[in-house]
């Protein structure tokens, strides 16, 4: 049984503070789905940590069809988001509604997210209205980081305090059922999940939120040189993968791997045509002396 959108709003009700992670494959979606994540979002992130570009705007919808397709398959449990790319939903509602409705049909997703505030309650509006949930995303939006001009903490002044919590209310009121908050100060965050009725999620928000999302590869230390500041890193994952790749071509280099107990054995009695055969070509390309 997937978790539901109603029952993410009641964790919040319950007080319950929610776990979010993102995945883009089959088997990382089946370890974070196994632990118990509750939401699972196939983030435009990909597009930097997966496929080397230098920010989200590249991800095309075909990209996100094509990895949520593989963490559907791996995640059974889990509530999975899928994020619209980069002018997917900017041009027109009809455009919005088509584009989440091949991440629902052919990707399997549950829910969309996009990012924006009070300009795109009336696309929210008309996707929830279709059945399509949608989770809103406010603060450092990363589609728009060439007109915010790098990624930088957001809602500092007086003004931008208030147009935040104003679209966080637009994006409620137009039925989204949760909120993500990006590099937002912790004390505006805070004021925002006390003002809404359903779940922020924070990243780099601060401790108040609700909920909490990060990139898995951040967590993991997939990138060794690089962890965000709002990042906690578990693991350093990349020293480990590259000692093992290390220790691999060096096994193989001096012949000590594979060994007998890595393949498989056969009568060789039974090769004794092809043995023969074998030994009359080696003998035909041996040079004449």
């Amino acid at each position: 049984m997937r978790v539901t959108i109603g029952q993410i709003k009641e964790m919040k009700r319950k007080g319950q503070k929610i776990p979010m992670l993102t995945a883009y494959d089959y088997s990382t979606a089946r370890a974070v789905d196994d632990l118990g994540v509750p939401i699972i979002l196939v983030g435009d992130s990909l597009g930097m940590v997966i496929l080397g570009y230098d920010s989200t705007v590249p991800v095309t919808l075909d990209m996100i069809v094509h990895h949520t397709r593989a963490v559907t398959r791996g995640a059974t449990k889990a509530l999975v988001v899928a994020d619209m790319p980069f002018m997917t939903y900017h041009t027109s509602v009809s455009d919005a509604l088509r584009n989440a409705g091949r991440l629902i049909q052919e990707g399997g997703a549950q829910a969309v997210k996009l990012e924006g505030g009070a300009y795109m309650a009336e696309t929210v509006h008309r996707l929830v209205e279709c059945g399509i949930p949608v989770q809103g995303h406010l603060g450092l939006t990363p589609q728009s980081i060439n007109t915010l001009g790098g990624y930088r903490v957001q809602g500092r002044t007086p003004a931008a305090a208030k147009q935040l919590l104003d679209d966080a209310l637009a994006l409620e009121g137009a039925g989204a059922f949760s909120v993500v908050l990006e590099l937002v100060p912790a004390p505006l965050a805070r004021l925002v999940s006390q003002a809404l009725t359903i779940p922020t999620i924070g990243i780099g928000a601060g401790p108040h939120c609700d909920g909490q999302v990060q990139v898995i590869s951040d967590i993991l230390g997939l990138v060794p040189d690089f962890v965000p500041k709002h990042a906690k890193q578990y693991v350093r994952l990349g020293d480990l993968v590259r000692k093992a790749i290390g220790e691999y071509t060096a096994d193989v280099q001096a012949g000590t791997f594979p060994t007998a107990q890595h393949g498989s054995t056969m009568d060789e009695a039974l090769l004794a045509d092809l043995s023969a055969e074998v030994e009359t070509l080696r003998q035909k390309r041996e040079p004449r002396g």
